[in-house]
């Protein structure tokens, strides 16, 4: 039984959803070979410390480790201090600067740790930078959240499909966007009818303006294209064209010639922006869904689609990550 000792850094509603997954998946990690033991939790309240490990039961039924933190230590103190070899970072996303996410992940690879994430913005900002520390210390940096949410993306990539050059990605990456675009397409709801239902239903944030403008489509798109292209671009290298503009009459007219209206980002292309999609494509999915297709060379196109979304979903794709670090070594080590 390997024990793996975990400081998660940010409790949000990904942060809950972490907390949540681990423990429900005990059992059947186990029958893996892991014991996973959260040892820390650290919000903006303080930090959770716990040196035999966090139970779900103390503290998923606190918003904030306002009432339960046993510590003042900042994040970037309880990386460098708590004995852990794995942190998963899950803080707020920012794609101008990536604090206080970047920090957080440099510490956390400086001191020969793990990382698993989340959070895009880091990513966006300084990709190779991070990836450099990652391999100079002999540690992992796994993010395959930050791109597809459960959609098995990059892992899909570099384990399944390794062998085959990639030649391009194209796919829906905000579900915030498909579900307005799909509400708009079945019911001829106006733009602004649409996104009012998303925000009720917590598919889009108080202010949207990330997801609607194809700012989140394209951080993603910059991730994939460091990550899987080895090409060293920024968020500016992106063309972007949101969702804000297509009307109901749009979407119907298109509808009436066989497709529907999606936002695409594609890679190596580098451009996010309104298509037309054909009705029997497999990108041609609805509601908060997310889909993507692979070109190869050797396999053909594969695509695959999943939840873009939530706390446990995200959560699932963390955990996938953390698992595959593990995996990964003991097949290293055989060789």
């Amino acid at each position: 039984m390997r024990e793996v000792r975990i400081s998660l850094v940010g409790y949000g509603v990904v942060g809950h959803g972490v907390v949540d997954v681990i423990s429900r998946k005990r059992k059947m990690l186990r029958e893996l070979g892991l014991d996973l033991k959260i040892v820390s939790i650290t919000d903006h309240t303080g930090t959770l410390v716990e040196e035999d490990g966090i139970s779900g039961e103390k503290v998923l039924g606190n918003r904030t480790l306002q009432d339960i933190a046993n510590s003042e230590m900042s994040a970037k103190e309880t990386i460098r201090s708590v004995n852990s070899e794995l942190v998963v970072e899950v803080t707020p996303t920012n794609i101008v600067h990536g604090q206080p996410g970047l920090g957080h992940m440099e510490e956390a690879l400086a001191n020969g740790k793990h990382v698993v994430t989340s959070n895009k913005g880091p990513l966006v900002v300084a990709y190779n930078k991070l990836k450099r520390l990652a391999d100079d210390n002999g540690v992992m940096l796994k993010f395959e959240a930050t791109v597809g949410g459960t959609m098995p993306l990059i892992n899909l990539i570099e384990r399944t499909l390794v062998g085959n050059t990639i030649l391009g990605i194209r796919g829906i990456f905000n579900g915030t966007c498909n579900y307005i675009l799909t509400r708009m397409a079945d019911e001829q709801y106006p733009f602004s009818r649409a996104l009012a239902e998303a925000q009720e239903l917590g598919y889009a944030e108080a202010d949207p303006t990330y997801d609607i403008e194809g700012v989140d489509t394209a951080a993603k798109i910059v991730i994939l294209a460091n990550a899987i292209f080895n090409m060293n671009v920024k968020y500016n290298d992106v063309q972007v064209r949101g969702i804000t503009e297509i009307t109901p009459e749009a979407l119907a007219l298109a509808k009436k010639h066989g497709y529907v209206i999606k936002l695409i980002g594609e890679v190596p292309a580098l451009t996010v922006r309104p298509m037309l999609v054909p009705i029997r494509s497999p990108l041609a999915v609805g509601s908060t869904l997310n889909a993507a297709a692979i070109y190869t060379d050797l396999s053909g196109t594969i695509t695959v689609t999943g939840l873009g979304a939530g706390g446990v979903e995200t959560a699932a794709a963390i955990l996938s990550d953390i698992v595959s670090i593990y995996r990964t070594k003991r097949v290293d080590a055989i060789f």
